[in-house]
């Protein structure tokens, strides 16, 4: 993970520059009078956006992560400072008695649709709200899934944190590294059929056209099997995972279920037996800091890269 070393003085004069900014936040637009200084961030991978960026020192704790998911040495170092406030979704008193001015979170990303906590319940707080982009399709239409989703982003938090030189320098190394990556991939006959295995035994829960892995996959040379699903992260049927015949499998490690136990469950279940990536043992891991929009984004890549072609 890139790190940012900012002197006392530029942190400073970084809280200052900023007059005035507005950014599109889903189908809102949220002006800020000046850069937030006590913000809190919802799950690991939005938490990574503010360390990425440099913004530890603006934030006063972040939520939803233990409840869920265990932090590597990358992040449990840049988060040692603050406390995590809720294990999983925080509550609206959560928040503000935290002294909270801005919460980055999304749409099941620590908000839900008519929930306590939303831009609405938390605007009378004065706590402002920048809601994750690949969240937005809950709350209204959205183009499909992007890598420029995870870019715009870090854009507008670099816009609003008043640190945009250094938001525009890590998009761009990340465009340069994805651009050079893939120049060099070898060509794949066709785009390998994948199937995304976020959790689930009765009924798989997967990522449609609107959640990450689709691009991250798309990116790689392969092709999401579910990239029809009019869906983020959701619901199908085992049913239409056969039929379609993923020659691989993306199990997406997080929780109580390891991905080995995800893996087991699919090569010994009998249902699956005809399946290409069953039968020829193919799947790929991805930490949920990787599988969600984030600044490991590139890394999931390269990973899946790899994995298409049997690397």
């Amino acid at each position: 993970m890139k790190t940012l070393s900012l002197t006392c003085a530029a942190i400073a004069l970084a809280g200052t520059a900023l007059a005035e900014t507005t950014v599109r936040s889903c189908n809102r637009d949220v002006t800020f009078d000046a850069p937030p200084k006590a913000a809190v961030s919802n799950d690991i991978n939005l938490t990574e956006m503010m360390l990425v960026l440099g913004l530890a020192d603006r934030m006063v704790g972040y939520t939803g992560i233990s409840g869920w998911k265990t932090l590597d040495d990358e992040m449990t170092e840049g988060l040692s400072p603050l406390p995590e406030l809720s294990a999983k979704y925080p509550s609206k008193e959560v928040l503000i008695g935290a002294g909270a001015d801005f919460f980055l979170a999304g749409w099941n990303y620590g908000m839900k649709v008519g929930g306590e906590v939303t831009p609405e319940t938390l605007e009378p707080f004065g706590i402002k709200v920048y809601e994750l982009t690949e969240s937005c399709i809950h709350i209204g239409a959205k183009p499909k899934v992007s890598i420029e989703d995870m870019y715009d982003d870090l854009l507008n938090l670099g816009r609003i944190f008043a640190v945009e030189a250094r938001a525009e320098t890590l998009v761009q190394e990340y465009r340069d590294d994805l651009a050079a990556f893939t120049a060099g991939l070898a060509p794949l006959a066709a785009p390998p059929r994948v199937f995304v295995y976020d959790s689930g035994e009765d009924a798989p829960f997967t990522a449609g056209r609107y959640a990450m892995p689709t691009a991250l996959i798309e990116a790689a040379g392969g092709r999401n099997i579910m990239d029809d699903f009019e869906k983020s992260w959701a619901t199908a049927t085992w049913e239409a995972v056969v039929e379609r015949n993923p020659e691989v499998v993306v199990i997406v490690n997080y929780g109580n279920v390891t991905a080995e136990q995800k893996r087991a469950f699919m090569m010994e279940n009998p249902a699956f037996a005809e399946i290409d990536a069953v039968r020829n043992d193919r799947f790929i891991v991805l930490d949920y800091v990787e599988a969600t929009p984030g600044p490991r984004n590139i890394r999931a890549v390269k990973k899946l890269a790899a994995g298409l072609r049997g690397e």
